[in-house]
């Protein structure tokens, strides 16, 4: 499964190491993922999703069944 935050849909970023001598080498900068179970009153049922952080932020400012109702919209399957 892709590191992707199935809220927000923030992905893997990437920049650069640099050493002390300032050597520049690639590396990714992965979002910080967690796996939440929610429970949808609404539909009475457990839902599992893949978020970040931030995106669980969201959840607890604008409720629930918003963040669910708009992921349905982008057409998320949930």
């Amino acid at each position: 499964m892709a590191r992707v935050c199935q809220v927000t849909g923030k992905t893997p970023i990437v920049g650069n190491k640099v050493s002390h001598s300032n050597i520049k080498t690639k590396r990714r900068f992965l979002p910080n993922l967690q796996k939440k179970r929610f429970y949808l009153a609404e539909e009475d049922k457990w839902i599992t999703l893949k978020l970040t952080t931030d995106a669980m932020r969201t959840i607890n400012k604008k409720g629930l069944l918003a963040v669910v109702k708009e992921m349905r919209a982008n057409g998320e399957k949930i």
